[in-house]
């Protein structure tokens, strides 16, 4: 099956911006070279990489770049997890990664051993798959699948599809508003099973009319972080609707404004987007609540995208009575408030703002691909408050952190955040910007 196959003496190149080379270009450099010393380049014939690993786009031949890496992560809410992964590159006629397959096993206290598979399809520039599998020994396990085509049927539609079956027995709950106390921190497994479905209608070319449908059930069991408190133990359903279980069914209308150059990994332009989603008892929700949502997005690149510089702002509001407070405004975690673990903080509403500088050290070329290595300092801003009007500025979060990422255009970013907030460092590790 194997062609040709290439693990010693690899072909490595680093490509430095500038000539004056900085002590961490060289550091990163270094370490960077390390982790993939056992890479290894294989030709594998097309006819034994069936759809979806392979497809119009691949020759007859296809080139398969193997990176095997340690796994060494930490979240606040998972605590520390161990192991290995390989990751597999297939390149397309044109040498770009047009499939990335990546297998693991991770070893976690709370969890056990978990075997993993992620992967990621790219048919056409237009079309995108992706699907993560995972079973942990206790609790915690995750079946998902994505879906985008932004040519769908007409050019003028764009689908994305969602669907997700999962389990996570790390999922923490503190109570409601900005004081929430870190003394009251529970735990639970969060269960739950849905789909996700939108159209967009591109009005012209900067403009986009989308209508969606997500449906889900969720329920609320014991989790697998035994230390702390569970839920049930500590708050009631009258207080704290939703822990008893609910569902979902909420129709959503946004409109979208897009300048980006790109839809996956934007290095210019702006995108605004205005949502507006209902809830109701009488299509199958378990409560009547409605949420607005309101996020502007700039990108503005210096010195030919060596410097990036991203600012976010974002503001949700719900309204209703016993809203679950799985849907209410929440923040914390990799995309929103990186210092804290994931909804560290719920309340009616949320005022975000989100500011990263991202700089690219150097370009590495392994095996034909190139990658940029990137250094992002970045302060992540913000606040759930009951109503914008009651805003308090001493509520307000202000999380500094740095991230490191790996980018191979035009596909794939692999990521590590650390984030600083008062219950601590987090850390996150993940795949794609964290917006």
């Amino acid at each position: 099956m194997i062609g040709e196959r290439s693990c010693h003496g690899q072909r490595v190149s680093i490509i430095i911006d500038d000539n004056n080379e900085t002590t961490m270009n060289r550091l990163i450099a270094t370490l960077t070279l390390i982790m993939l010393l056992s890479a290894c380049a294989s030709t594998v014939a097309r006819k034994n990489l069936p759809y979806p690993l392979t497809n119009d786009t691949f020759g007859e031949q296809v080139r398969v770049v193997t990176v095997p890496l340690p796994i060494i992560a930490s979240s606040p809410n998972e605590g520390i997890t161990t192991g290995a992964l390989s990751a597999f590159l297939l390149h397309d006629s044109k040498d770009e990664v047009s499939t990335l397959v990546s297998g693991q096993v991770n070893y976690n206290t709370n969890f056990g051993v978990t075997p993993a598979l992620y992967g990621a399809f790219y048919p056409s520039p237009e079309q995108r798959w992706q699907i993560n599998l995972s079973k942990s020994e206790k609790i915690n396990e995750e079946y998902r699948v994505r879906y985008t085509n932004r040519e769908f049927l007409p050019d003028k539609l764009i689908l994305n599809l969602y669907a997700a079956a999962y389990t996570d027995g790390s999922a923490r709950f503190f109570g409601f508003q900005s004081t929430a106390r870190k003394d009251d921190e529970t735990n639970y497994a969060d269960q739950e099973l849905g789909i996700d479905i939108s159209l967009g209608y591109r009005i012209t070319d900067r403009f986009q009319l989308v209508l969606g449908d997500r449906a889900k059930k969720v329920n609320i069991m014991r989790g697998a972080v035994v230390r702390i408190p569970f839920i049930g133990d500590k708050f009631s359903a009258t207080a704290v609707p939703g822990i008893d279980g609910f569902r979902v069914n909420a129709q959503k209308l946004s409109l979208v404004y897009s300048s980006l150059d790109s839809a996956t990994m934007p290095t210019s332009g702006h995108e605004v987007r205005l949502s507006v989603e209902n809830n109701s008892r009488a299509l199958g929700s378990s409560a009547d609540y409605r949420g607005f949502d309101a996020e502007a997005k700039g990108y503005f690149p210096f010195r030919d995208a060596r410097y990036i510089s991203v600012v976010r702002l974002a503001y949700r509001v719900t309204m209703g009575d016993r809203i679950p407070f799985l849907e209410k405004a929440s923040l914390g975690g990799e995309t929103t408030l990186r210092g804290y673990g994931v909804n560290r903080f719920i309340d009616n509403s949320y005022l975000l703002l989100n500011l990263e500088e991202r700089i690219r050290l150097f370009r590495l070329q392994l095996f034909n691909v190139l990658a940029d290595w990137e250094m992002a300092p970045f302060i992540d801003f913000g606040s759930v408050i009951r109503s914008l009007d009651r805003a308090d500025p001493s509520s307000f979060e202000f999380n500094p952190g740095l991230g490191f990422r790996a980018v191979i255009r035009p596909n794939i970013v692999g990521r590590v955040d650390v984030g600083f907030g008062k219950d601590g460092p987090s850390v996150f590790v993940g795949l794609g910007y964290p917006f």
